[in-house]
C-alpha cells in the first residue's frame, strides 16, 4: 500500500475507492458556483486537492466512464499526468461532446485519478533496432 500526504481545501471528502476492487479514486468538483458545460466547451475544475506524490510514481487523470458514456463527457489529455515534483492544485481538463448542456456542481464525482509507478529510462543510440514478427507495421496492419 502507497501512503499519501493529501491537503483537502475543499468541503468534499479526500478521493475514495468506490469499491475494493476499483483502480482509480474518484475526484470531486470544488466549486463556489455550478458550472454550465456546452457542446464543445472546454473548462478547468478544481477540486481543491493538493498531493505530495513520491518520485518514481506519477498520478494519471482519467475520465468515468458513466459521465462519458451517458452524458458525453470527457477529460481531455487523458490520461493527464501529474508528476511527483508538483505541488498545486489537482484541476481536471472537461469537455462535452454532448448535444445538452451539462451542470457540474459542487461535490460532483467528476474524474478518477490513479496512481502509476514509472521508471526514467536511459537511451543508447543505434543503428539498428532488432527484427520482430510485426516489423514497422502499425495503425491496422493485422487487419484491427
Amino acid at each position: 500500500m502507497l501512503n499519501i500526504k493529501i491537503i483537502n481545501k475543499s468541503n468534499n471528502p479526500i478521493p475514495k475507492y468506490q469499491t475494493s476492487g476499483s483502480a482509480g479514486l474518484d475526484l470531486y468538483a470544488f466549486l463556489d458556483e455550478s458550472i454550465v458545460l456546452k457542446k464543445n466547451e472546454i473548462v478547468l475544475v478544481p477540486t481543491g486537492i493538493y498531493l505530495e506524490i513520491p518520485i518514481g510514481y506519477e498520478v494519471q487523470i482519467r475520465s468515468r466512464s458513466s459521465l462519458a458514456l451517458k452524458n458525453g463527457i470527457f477529460c481531455l489529455n487523458s490520461p493527464g499526468t501529474i508528476d511527483s515534483d508538483y505541488r498545486g492544485e489537482i484541476k481536471v481538463i472537461l469537455a462535452s461532446f454532448n448535444n445538452d448542456s451539462f451542470i457540474i456542481n459542487n461535490g460532483d464525482r467528476i474524474a478518477q485519478m490513479v496512481f502509476s509507478k514509472f521508471e526514467h529510462v536511459v537511451f543508447n543510440e543505434v543503428d539498428e533496432l532488432s527484427s520482430t514478427e510485426r516489423g514497422e507495421g502499425g495503425f491496422g496492419s493485422t487487419n484491427v
